[in-house]
């Protein structure tokens, strides 16, 4: 809106401008006006689409976005389901960072206190699996927690 007027007023002066060094005085209140006009329509229009009422989302959008989280969560199931690279690749770095959200906790800020929190919210068995610090290279066989602890995390960061 500000945008609007601001070039409005740049329009009108610009004309007023232009008619003067042209020397043809008769047209300088005809330009200006008619450029007065044209800004004070757009800024009706402006003005008059903020009073009408959001269009409502489309229901095949609301479907889809539907769609998007079910896979979404279907592919984090079988991730926990899967081995424990998986877990480390795609399922840790997502808690770790819920985590940090959660508890307001930051690892780069002091890595001590980021550790206890996450050991006295999750204990110590489950607090491995959302570690950040506890990726393993050569453990990839072998298999995940499983559903039932993603569960049990998930549980434990809602408490928060």
């Amino acid at each position: 809106m500000k945008r609007l007027i601001a070039l409005g007023i740049c329009l009108i002066v610009g004309i007023e401008v232009l008619a003067l060094i042209l020397q043809d005085r008769r047209y300088v209140l005809v330009a200006s006006g008619l450029a007065l006009a044209l800004v004070l329509l757009n800024v009706r229009r402006v003005l008059g689409h903020r009073n009408e009422p959001a269009a409502e989302p489309d229901h095949d959008d609301l479907g889809d976005g539907l769609r998007r989280w079910l896979s979404k969560t279907e592919t984090t199931i079988r991730w926990s389901e899967s081995s424990r690279a998986d877990w480390d690749r795609h399922l840790r770095p997502m808690l770790a960072r819920r985590f940090e959200i959660a508890s307001g906790q930051r690892r780069a800020k002091d890595p001590a206190a980021f550790s206890t929190t996450g050991e006295m919210l999750f204990g110590a068995e489950l607090w491995e699996w959302v570690n950040p610090n506890n990726v393993t290279r050569a453990g990839g066989h072998q298999p995940g927690p499983g559903r039932a602890a993603l569960e049990e995390i998930l549980q434990r960061l809602e408490q928060v």
